[in-house]
């Protein structure tokens, strides 16, 4: 039991963090904050993400290419040009890297804007660190696990941002309900997100991108949102509109 509270605990921390600072603030930024809290975010991903740390400069502009590019063959994740989620993933996983090590090419209005602390990001991104992160779930497995079969969900620690991006970037493109016309496959994925923090109501945020609140109908509750809202009332961000 331990184990699974582990994982359920490690999957809502690392999620909260890639859709708050990743998604709603890096990608898209439906908010502003100082310097200082930017750097506090920065420090708090690295934390709750771990081994699958993403850096919010390379996701912002992945995600950006995604929204301008989606569902055609420039788009860095769609099922539609891939056999598999796995080939889907890998591919994903090398377009970002060569984004972070500045090798991939890059359109220029997409890097306008976005968060960078390179020095920190180096080693984040780091097999120093992600090693690190890595014994570290080792040895809280030996310290909480009361059968040798839990070992068997280590990999979901390991690769915890992976899974995030598998489940929206596959499924929500596949399955789901449409509520608006996109030229896109977006769907809302879920009718009440409690497993994904607001992602998967997907095909809300195609429709509406800027908008903080990614739900849209009554029973589309959107967990982060209460928490933006907190942090615009107490000065940390500050929305760019309050809806």
């Amino acid at each position: 039991m331990a184990v699974f509270i582990f994982i359920v605990i490690h999957w809502y921390l690392s999620l909260f963090c890639q859709t708050f600072f990743h998604h709603r603030y890096s990608a898209h930024r439906m908010f502003t904050m100082s310097k200082g809290w930017e750097r506090f975010f920065f420090f708090l991903s690295w934390l709750t993400q771990g081994s699958s740390y993403l850096s919010p400069y390379a996701y912002g502009i992945l995600h950006r290419m995604h929204h301008a590019y989606a569902d055609t063959d420039k788009d860095p994740h769609s099922p539609m040009y891939d056999s598999n989620l796995f080939t889907m993933m890998w591919r994903t996983k090398v377009i970002y890297s060569s984004i972070f090590h500045g090798t991939y090419p890059v359109e220029e209005r997409f890097k306008n804007n976005l968060p960078e602390w390179f020095t920190f990001e180096r080693f984040a991104e780091g097999w120093i660190s992600r090693g690190f992160w890595m014994v570290l779930y080792v040895f809280i497995y030996t310290q909480i696990a009361t059968s040798w079969w839990q070992y068997i969900f280590l990999p979901a620690n390991f690769l915890m941002g992976p899974l995030h991006g598998a489940v929206i970037n596959w499924f929500a493109h596949k399955y789901g309900k449409i509520t608006f016309k996109t030229k896109d496959t977006s769907h809302n994925l879920l009718p009440v997100d409690v497993l994904m923090l607001g992602e998967s109501y997907h095909n809300n945020h195609h429709r509406f991108p800027a908008k903080p609140n990614f739900g849209f109908k009554w029973f589309e509750i959107d967990p982060v949102y209460p928490f933006i809202r907190i942090f615009h009332a107490l000065k940390i961000i500050k929305l760019k509109r309050v809806m």
